[in-house]
């Protein structure tokens, strides 16, 4: 994954061939009947990440299948296309060495959960360095929030790991806006984003600025 790049966006390669499903109403399934030649091709969702490796290793042709997400303006991964004889044969492998692998995914579990522990912790560090002011909590309950895994918030963007002082920032006016402001009841109330955040701007900044400024020392 480049390092500007989002946890579950897709980035195309040089060598994959990408197509959008057509969706049949009908059979509540993507459809590829329109595309000559790909009819003897198998949809595989996405989602076994073994079972997509050897199926795209096995299968002579293949195809990245992706979707346009409107609520993340971006195309992300839905599937592959692959043959059926490569699909039964990756089945076969994966049920092979199921238990084995998950034993490896409960080690890398825990592997994952430490390193978000250990993300979360320093992030709540470097928002308490920008933000001296901000409650304890506040700052620890922002952290964990934008450092979810997989959720495409700020917190997972790489500058955001990084620690940069735009990103966690960013985190803290988001929090702040939820939190601290009319802003969610001004959408419930038919307001747009747009407006609803420029009502709620100077509350916004007003909060920061207390929360910046450094605790006096008696």
């Amino acid at each position: 994954m480049e390092a500007h790049q989002s946890e579950g966006e897709y980035a195309p390669r040089s060598k994959d061939l990408v197509v959008c499903p057509v969706y049949n109403v009908t059979e509540q399934r993507p459809s590829f009947s329109l595309w000559a030649g790909w009819n003897h091709l198998e949809y595989l969702p996405r989602g076994d990440a073994a079972l997509t490796r050897r199926a795209k290793k096995y299968s002579g042709l293949s195809a990245v299948v992706v979707g346009f997400s409107r609520s993340r303006g971006r195309y992300e991964r839905q599937g592959i296309l692959v043959e059926v004889s490569a699909l039964e044969r990756a089945e076969e492998e994966c049920r092979a060495d199921a238990q084995q692998r998950a034993t490896r995914r409960g080690r890398g579990d825990q592997r994952r959960a430490e390193q978000d522990r250990d993300l979360v912790t320093r992030m709540t560090g470097a928002i308490l360095k920008l933000f001296p002011r901000c409650p304890l909590q506040e700052a620890q309950a922002i952290a964990a929030h934008a450092a979810v895994r997989g959720s495409g918030r700020v917190g997972r963007t790489f500058a955001a790991r990084a620690l940069e002082a735009e990103a966690l920032t960013a985190a803290v006016v988001a929090a702040i806006r939820h939190h601290h402001t009319r802003y969610d009841q001004l959408l419930a109330r038919g307001w747009n984003r747009i407006d609803a955040r420029d009502a709620v701007r100077d509350v916004i900044e007003r909060v920061m600025e207390s929360w910046r400024s450094v605790p006096s020392r008696c």
